[in-house]
């Protein structure tokens, strides 16, 4: 326990810090080789974990080339200008909407696509409005805890999600019907809670004649066009293929690659660019921290977890819930929430309690909000603005995150 415990660690530390700009999945790997040669894990324990990531790995990639081309194409753009329009200029107003749009992002291109492309676009709209430094990192911050808040209500919606689905065998109709409640529950009480918050810092009034009207960020609108049917088709063949058991990947890979070839064709993008640009180290992350997580269960920290569910488990589905949800949520915020995921899962595997693996899920992907380093979403987000000029201290997230995060977390259990 100590060795693996340690290598995690270690792990963790170099993903968090990133010395001389050492990427995180580059971290990850030697982390997993590291866990190999010292015989934490063995290469029959590397074809476990692949067998469980690869589905979420897969459709990761499709849906950031998806979201990469949409955003080449100024699909992202033009809804963030309809945004802020359809406020009138009312700073409430806009920071509902900026809200309700990274919700609607990250549920349908999941919390990474929505930390990776909605950012940035968020940021350059906040300056054209000449909005002060506080104004600007509070519009921020309330963006990127909803990226990971909101995704909830869809298999895809969160790495997490496709994991747990997998390993629990949950269809995208089941995951769908009792996940949209959590949802709304969680979009709700976001919006309250950031709103409480953050309302010192947002301004009665904005400016909005300073942005272009919306269709002027259209780069080709046929394209933009074709872009909402094409999605509407690719969201009816998750169902299609819930229906004869294919896995997630089929459609988000195969849509994304898909609809790279049609913006190619349109001439609107060039596809060796949005490949080059895709954040691979993502899939190296995962993979690599994943196999180092699986020599804590070697190591039997997930027999500890598994009498501690047990115990929740006979005390009514109500504290079971709650209980399983804010054992994850604690976990991801200080260990992150990808490696979370896996050890709560099999730790629940012999729990006959489905219900624990959706709160399994919500305190994975609301809790690491509580650290600036409990999911790789917010790591993504601070890189992003990292990169633009905006620093937002450790102590500084973590205020708001300990704060804003138990209450909505709680809410969203309750839903569920």
């Amino acid at each position: 326990m100590i060795l693996a415990s340690s290598i995690f660690i270690i792990t963790l530390i170099f993903v968090i810090w990133q010395p001389r700009n050492l990427q995180i999945g580059t971290t990850a790997v030697i982390g997993a080789i590291v866990a190999l040669v010292f015989d934490v894990v063995n290469f029959d324990d590397v074809l476990i974990v692949t067998s469980i990531v690869w589905d979420a790995t897969l459709s990761f990639i499709g849906i950031i080339i998806l979201s990469m081309v949409l955003d080449e194409i100024g699909f992202f753009e033009w809804a963030a200008l309809k945004m802020a329009k359809f406020s009138n200029g009312d700073g409430f107003k806009m920071f509902v909407y900026s809200i309700l749009l990274g919700a609607f992002v990250s549920a349908l291109f999941a919390n990474d696509g929505a930390a990776l492309i909605l950012t940035p676009i968020l940021l350059a709209k906040m300056r054209v409005l000449n909005l002060n430094m506080k104004s600007i990192i509070a519009f921020l911050l309330a963006g990127g805890f909803i990226s990971d808040s909101a995704s909830l209500p869809l298999v895809f919606s969160n790495l997490t999600n496709i994991v747990t689905a997998n390993y629990f065998n949950i269809g995208f109709s089941e995951f769908l019907a009792n996940m949209i409640l959590p949802y709304i529950a969680s979009v709700i009480a976001s919006i309250v809670c950031l709103w409480i918050f953050l309302k010192k810092d947002i301004p009665k009034k904005i400016d909005i004649t300073l942005l272009k009207e919306p269709e002027h960020a259209i780069k080709n609108i046929p394209l933009f066009y074709i872009s909402w049917i094409f999605l509407a088709i690719l969201f009816l063949g998750y169902f299609i293929g819930d229906a004869y058991d294919l896995p997630v990947s089929v459609f988000a890979l195969g849509g994304g690659v898909l609809f790279l070839i049609i913006a190619r064709i349109f001439k609107t993008v060039d596809p060796i660019h949005i490949v080059k640009e895709a954040p691979w180290q993502v899939v190296w992350f995962s993979i690599g921290l994943y196999i180092v997580v699986y020599g804590l269960k070697n190591a039997g920290l997930t027999d500890y977890l598994t009498v501690i569910l047990q115990n929740l488990s006979q005390r009514g589905d109500t504290v079971a819930i709650i209980g399983t949800g804010f054992l994850s949520a604690f976990l991801s915020a200080i260990m992150n929430n990808m490696p979370t995921v896996m050890i709560m899962d099999i730790a629940l595997e012999d729990i006959s309690n489905q219900a624990l693996a959706y709160a399994n899920i919500i305190g994975c992907n609301l809790g690491p909000k509580m650290t600036p380093f409990g999911s790789l979403a917010t790591l993504l987000w601070l890189h992003v603005l990292a990169k633009k000029g905006v620093n937002i201290s450790f102590a500084q997230y973590s205020k708001f995150g300990l704060i804003i995060t138990p209450p909505v977390l709680l809410i969203t259990l309750l839903a569920l």
